[in-house]
């Protein structure tokens, strides 16, 4: 998202890679990546994301969460951190209930305006009208008696529906996925009621000029935010879930797995925390650090290593070889793990940028150059295909059996 607030942050805080948080583009599986949006009046493109490739429909339904144990972090004079979330879960019968959209109108009037897109002219995108394949209180499916749980923490400025693509592939094969929104640091947060917090105080980076002191601090105050809040969502839902998820989560089989700094945040919420049984990274880097092949500072996750299972995946170039902390952490590692780097891929390759960058290069005539940077040349549904087997791999080892 090269805007003029994008670059500050790319200079003061490359680790979480807060450049590009653009995302996989593409139609079904099988299917071409190229559909050309429908335009609706003066509103704007109209997108479409990629259909789950699991057995079952999804269903999902959003919660409000409020921490009232701990003053919100980002904002000292609000008394307690709340939290929005969606839960994903294979659904029964569809018929009847609408599909969930990708964003809510206040939430993507948000992120069209920090434009976390690198030279896309979000005003010309109709972000609200882009519909999920999971849909709004669809009756769980008949027979399901236990669900994995897999929380999602999206990358820094990115809203939790930014990852819907994996997300809704996850649910689609028999996990119940929560995706996390963490407010202020998100480009917008919609509550119930049209309330919106539109503060993003990532924007600090600004004020930092680079300092490194100064960007570490805000790294590591960003971290542990995080990791706190996936604490307190799980912790959360025991009571959140309406009554038939409630009888189906399984709490004894919980993971995780994030884009940029959500990656960052699952591996170390499953270092520091014994119920998370595995975990993926897709393109995070794990120390405090403004370059990603920057050494030292790094995480306690990488310098503990971890005896769980665990998923490294990286763009092109990034691999436990070329980033310091990932080599780190393989190397203290006991626990079972992969490393894959994805050939052609960018960073923002491993979110919904996969899919919605292609659609707008052809309704807009995007450059070549601008499409690269921001979803780099692989093939987009080879990328979303590799991504989806990969942490279907991943947690149908280690969470369902």
């Amino acid at each position: 998202m090269p805007t003029r607030r994008t670059a500050l942050l790319t200079a003061a805080a490359g680790a979480l890679a807060v450049a590009a948080p653009v995302h996989s583009a593409l139609g079904s599986e099988g299917g071409s990546s190229r559909k050309s949006p429908r335009r609706k009046g003066s509103r704007g493109v109209r997108l479409e994301l990629t259909a789950p490739g699991g057995r079952h429909p999804v269903g999902t339904v959003s919660a409000h969460l409020v921490d009232r144990a701990r003053r919100d972090p980002w904002m000292p004079d609000r008394p307690q951190r709340e939290l929005m979330v969606d839960v994903r879960y294979p659904a029964r019968a569809v018929h009847g209930h609408p599909r969930a959209a990708q964003m809510q109108p206040g939430a993507a009037a948000g992120f069209a305006e920090l434009n976390n897109l690198a030279d896309v002219p979000a005003d010309r995108v109709d972000w609200a009208a882009t519909l999920t394949h999971a849909h709004e209180q669809a009756p769980v499916h008949a027979g399901t008696e236990s669900l994995p749980v897999v929380l999602y923490s999206p990358g820094v400025m990115d809203p939790r529906t930014y990852g819907t693509t994996t997300a809704d592939d996850l649910a689609s094969r028999g996990f119940l996925v929560v995706v996390v929104d963490h407010t202020y640091d998100a480009s917008a947060v919609e509550f119930p009621g049209g309330r919106v917090e539109r503060t993003c105080l990532l924007a600090e980076f600004e004020a930092t000029g680079g300092d490194e002191e100064r960007v570490r601090a805000l790294l590591k105050k960003t971290l542990g935010v995080r990791v706190a809040d996936l604490r307190f969502v799980l912790d959360a839902l025991r009571s959140a879930l309406p009554p038939q998820l409630r009888r189906v989560a399984d709490f004894s089989r919980v993971g995780a797995y994030g884009q940029s700094a959500g990656g960052f945040a699952a591996l170390q919420w499953m270092h520091d925390d014994r119920r998370v049984r595995a975990a993926a990274d897709l393109d995070g880097v794990l120390a405090f650090v403004q370059e990603d092949a920057q050494p030292g500072h790094y995480a306690s996750v990488a310098l503990d290593g971890v005896d769980r299972p665990f998923l490294l995946y990286g763009k092109d170039g990034h691999s436990p070889d070329t980033v310091p902390s990932w080599g780190e952490l393989v190397r203290h590692s006991t626990g079972p793990h992969r490393s894959k780097e994805l050939r052609g891929a960018a960073h923002g390759s491993f979110t919904d940028s996969q899919v919605l960058i292609p659609q707008l290069a052809d309704a807009l005539d995007l450059p070549g150059d601008v499409v690269k940077s921001l979803i780099g040349t692989v093939d987009p549904v080879a990328s979303v295909a590799a991504q989806r087997t990969a942490l279907a791999s991943l947690f149908n080892g280690s969470l369902a059996g």
